[in-house]
């Protein structure tokens, strides 16, 4: 009986040690952490939970990260640590931290393509990207594409432009995917919302004409009116006679400056020597161009030209004889000579 009686007392004071033990481990881990400041760490493929904690003991967001992992091992579920950059706010908590890591709640990158920009820009911007994880490097077009699910197309013009927020180490492959679906899906919407009778019969020639839009204008009142005229010349059988094409079409012989000479050599994508629309897109449209191509303003103006005012305005015109004058107007302004009044 005195045996039972001591071997009851010696479970009691283990009971009495293990939730004393319980109850430190507790408020230690929960209590706020020792870091005044938000402290930031990049977790890389393969890295364990411990080497986690030690980086973010070093940076003094935690003072005993064996204390914590075993915490995080014999009470809660081990978190599953997520690649990322993560921001851990100034003093949180041990169990906050394990929180955040488990959740992938990580910074996020962000990457804006605008409108206009040329699906090289694109892949550029990708390729230099710190937050980027490179995947397509050495990949031809042709292989994307047909990775994207679209064999055989052309990539010009089939990624959306917009301002794409993604964790630290997103694959290149799955933000040029997510860019692709967007583009693909506000295509289809506006098509299906497009203007009877259009001189064309496909979106994918919407979407080429969207292009052009959107180099010839970056005024949201003026391009269903760019978009208008051209519908107009495609109706009548002109020629777009569109410079951004003739760039396009120059590749990397164009300099900065188009001649004479650049508006006579003919290549696929001149619109003063062929008639019709490109073979392709010559950019990435956006959504406003995308509905000035599908709902275009068509008043029987036939031409337009800048008006060297630097804002971007241009002056629209219904005869020959009257583009003329803006076309004088226009090198009146740029020489520094007053524009005459009428």
């Amino acid at each position: 009986m005195r045996i039972l009686r001591y071997l009851l007392f010696l479970m009691l004071l283990a009971g009495v040690g293990g939730g004393l033990g319980f109850y430190w481990l507790g408020a230690k881990t929960t209590a706020p952490g020792p870091h005044l400041e938000a402290v930031q760490i990049e977790v890389v493929r393969g890295e364990t939970l411990r080497s986690v904690l030690n980086a973010l003991a070093a940076r003094g967001a935690l003072e005993n990260p064996r204390l914590v992992e075993s915490w995080a091992r014999a009470f809660e579920r081990t978190p599953r640590v997520k690649v990322g950059r993560y921001e851990i706010s100034a003093g949180a908590s041990a169990v906050d931290i394990l929180r955040q890591l488990d959740e992938g709640r990580v910074m996020l990158e962000t990457l804006t393509v605008i409108e206009g920009t040329r699906y090289a820009d694109l892949r550029r911007a990708l390729a230099t990207h710190p937050g980027v994880r490179q995947t397509l490097q050495g990949v031809a077009d042709a292989e994307l594409m047909r990775r994207l699910g679209d064999p055989g197309v052309h990539p010009e013009g089939r990624f959306f432009p917009d301002t794409y927020r993604f964790a630290w180490g997103t694959a290149d492959i799955d933000i040029l995917q997510l860019a692709h679906g967007q583009l693909r899906e506000r295509l289809q919407a506006v098509w299906a919302t497009r203007a009877p009778n259009l001189p064309f019969s496909s979106a994918v020639e919407a979407l080429v004409l969207a292009s052009i839009i959107e180099k010839e204008s970056s005024l949201s009142d003026e391009r269903p009116r760019v978009a208008g005229v051209f519908v107009q010349r495609l109706r009548r059988g002109m020629r777009l006679q569109s410079d951004p094409t003739v760039i396009y079409g120059l590749g990397e012989r164009y300099d900065g400056d188009i001649r004479s000479r650049d508006l006579d050599t003919d290549t696929p994508y001149n619109s003063y020597t062929r008639k019709g629309l490109p073979p392709t897109p010559i950019a990435l449209p956006g959504d406003e161009a995308l509905r000035a191509a599908t709902r275009p303003l068509e008043t029987g103006e036939l031409f337009f030209v800048a008006t060297g005012r630097g804002d971007g305005s241009h002056t629209f015109s219904t005869t020959y004889e009257e583009h003329r004058k803006a076309v004088r107007q226009l090198v009146e302004r740029q020489r520094g000579v007053a524009e005459p009044t009428t």
